[in-house]
């Protein structure tokens, strides 16, 4: 007599992250509800769409700067000739470059930032850090938009070739540390109410 075959049944497999996939380093559970996503509609409606209309303006100033540096190498390059506008016009393109770009920046979380151990705690204790976090961040921003203003208040001079005021390039720092201030206080709200809010019996101290 042939004993019954018994096929064997395939065990759950438990599902590895992959490392070529960027989420996995980048994403933190955590930390899911302090961000600004405009293709999830997370966040603030208000935070949102400045953060979209920055991005909009920074690739509108990117192309301006490509294109107005580029027409200097070709005209120096094959007319020898170049315009003395544009080396002032880039430096202007630049600095609203880089303050906007800080901006939406943060407001993406896509500043460098070491959160190994901050990904590894309870939900309580990592939002108590991030809010120790913003309102470091708040404070230092406030100090900025003070500076911002004393620079604002009295840059009364122009660019000596286009003639620009210099407190429209000043103004995109101010812009910047507003928004930026703006976003951090709103994110210390929302971690300062997961810290204190009730314990739900029904969590565990990990998962919370």
């Amino acid at each position: 007599m042939t004993s019954p075959s018994h096929t064997p049944q395939a065990e759950p497999v438990l599902a590895t992250p992959d490392p070529t996939d960027p989420s996995t380093y980048l994403d933190d559970p955590n930390r899911r509800c302090l961000e600004i996503d405009t293709d999830a509609a997370q966040g603030p409606a208000l935070f949102r769409w400045i953060t979209l209309g920055m991005e909009y303006l920074i690739g509108a100033i990117l192309v301006a700067l490509i294109v107005s540096v580029s027409s200097n190498v070709v005209g120096r390059s094959l007319f020898n000739h170049s315009l003395p506008w544009v080396d002032e016009l880039a430096r202007m393109l630049f600095i609203w470059l880089v303050f906007i770009g800080a901006a939406a920046a943060f407001a993406r979380y896509e500043h460098i930032a070491v959160d190994a151990l901050v990904r590894r705690l309870p939900l309580r204790l990592a939002h108590l850090l991030y809010a120790l976090q913003h309102l470091i961040i708040t404070g230092l921003m406030l100090v900025m938009v003070w500076g911002g203003y004393q620079v604002l208040s009295r840059s009364s001079g122009r660019s000596a070739i286009l003639g620009v005021p210099l407190s429209w390039v000043s103004l995109s720092l101010v812009l910047c540390v507003i928004f930026i201030a703006a976003v951090s206080l709103w994110r210390l709200w929302v971690s300062l109410r997961l810290v204190l809010a009730p314990r739900d019996p029904s969590t565990n101290s990990v998962g919370e």
